[in-house]
């Protein structure tokens, strides 16, 4: 099949690339000459495991290419994907669509054939038909299927979540589309991957409750694990506890400072935003989002409260500074809230994260980078893990305890026990367990 990717952003690159390595001919396109210059050179905008390896094979394969002509790109593509941003719409919240109608009606003016335009990107319900009558009232005389095919990456696991998906959803609203999408993802069926037709609208309502729904689980344990703490519990085993139950499951049950990146935020904001619109109240997504919006700046009153209520003029180690581990992705982190609470309170704050640091100065000001946790850590008054990056899993304790001024560890994402801190001289502080002192 021949397609064209239109955004090579995070959802745009990886599904391209990924396509081209089931063997479709792929050209993904984007505006920005400089973006795209530097993919021909073989230099990705993002930091994704495996990304740039499989870029580079299926470059070398002929597969997949890049390119700012959206016209030459979309000229006899049998599908083309648009996959450009739909960030939050300032001002109110809305999912701003401006990117995904100029795609569609350039999409409409570069149609010489029959193709079948689908909607990768993340969008309201409804934003189909508008694609749809955008691209026909652009070129009436076109035989053309507007689809939704929503994307389930997870940043950092993105590869291995497009091979191998939960599942592949697929919002159509006749055969021809149907049999292109079939075709696409053909290559999928020796993995078992369940492909579920829906209509287009159901398709688009699926993407944003399954995003809602896991910001909800992550909220709900983070609220468990505050009352944990008040009572002596431990959220950690309460997690195993009922994340064994089969109609729970484990996965987003890991406490924490509370979600970001590029989709929980927006999407739960924008189904709000169009529940709203629909006078249809969503009261649990309501509180998720404000919980969750409370949670990471009381992340820094935590470490306040770890240091006896007074950092003023005092220095706070960060370790992790991107909202998940695997990613340079510095969209509405944890860590940003954190430091500017600890800022607040008086404190110098040094950083270091594996690849997040270029990313994190655009958004943290007065902020020392280091050169690895160790630098990090020296003379400072206390050492934060804010994400679980695997090069934090086995720091060594005892030799933290020795370059702190002060002994406290403050660990953010449980990576260690209240004992294994203990043993090392720390004063151990984490999420929804029983404070550690030694």
């Amino acid at each position: 099949m021949r397609i064209a990717m239109i955004g090579t952003g995070y959802v745009g690159l990886v599904s391209g690339a990924c396509f081209s390595d089931f063997g479709h001919q792929v050209v993904c396109v984007d505006k920005d000459a400089d973006k795209i210059a530097a993919l021909v050179r073989g230099i990705m905008p993002i930091f994704e495991p495996g990304l740039e390896a499989l870029v580079e094979h299926n470059v070398r394969g002929g597969r997949l290419s890049f390119t700012t002509d959206l016209a030459k790109a979309v000229a006899g593509a049998d599908a083309v994907f648009i996959a450009v941003g739909t960030p939050s719409r300032r001002g109110d919240g809305h999912a701003d669509l401006s990117y995904v109608y100029a795609a569609a009606k350039e999409i409409g003016d570069a149609l010489t054939g029959p193709a079948v335009v689908v909607t990768k990107s993340t969008v309201p319900v409804g934003t189909g038909d508008e694609v749809e009558r955008l691209i026909r009232e652009t070129a009436p005389e076109a035989e053309v299927s507007v689809a939704s095919n929503p994307e389930f990456l997870r940043e950092g696991a993105a590869i291995n979540d497009f091979k191998h998906p939960d599942r592949i959803v697929a919002g159509v609203e006749d055969m021809r589309a149907r049999e292109v999408l079939e075709a696409i993802y053909r290559p999928l069926n020796l993995n078992k991957a369940p492909l579920l037709f829906t209509t287009r609208r159901t398709a688009e309502v699926i993407k944003y409750a399954a995003n809602a729904f896991l910001a909800t689980k992550i909220t709900f344990i983070n609220e468990i694990a505050d009352l944990c703490e008040a009572v002596g519990a431990d959220v950690q085993s309460v997690s195993r506890g009922i994340g064994l139950d089969n109609r729970i499951g484990p996965k987003f049950l890991h406490a924490g400072p509370g979600y970001g990146g590029s989709c929980f935020p927006k999407d739960t904001l924008a189904l709000l935003k169009t529940a709203e619109d629909e006078q249809v109240p969503l009261r649990i997504v309501e509180s998720v989002v404000k919980v969750n919006d409370a949670r990471k700046r009381a992340m820094g009153r935590k470490v306040v409260k770890a240091m006896n209520g007074d950092i003023r003029g005092k220095t706070v180690a960060l370790l992790g500074l991107t909202f998940k581990p695997n990613t340079d992705d510095m969209r509405d982190s944890p860590a940003i809230s954190i430091v500017q609470a600890l800022q607040d309170e008086g404190a110098a704050i040094r950083a270091y994260d594996p690849e997040g640091m270029e990313q994190a100065r655009a958004v943290m000001d007065d902020v020392e980078f280091c050169s690895d946790p160790y630098a990090a850590a020296t003379a400072a008054d206390a050492l934060v893990i804010v994400t679980e990056w695997d090069e934090f899993r086995a720091l060594d304790l005892d030799r933290i305890a020795g370059i702190l001024t002060q002994p406290v560890l403050v660990d953010l994402r449980n990576i260690y026990s209240p004992d294994e801190a203990a043993r090392a001289g720390l004063r151990y502080h984490g999420i929804g367990q029983v404070e550690k002192v030694v």
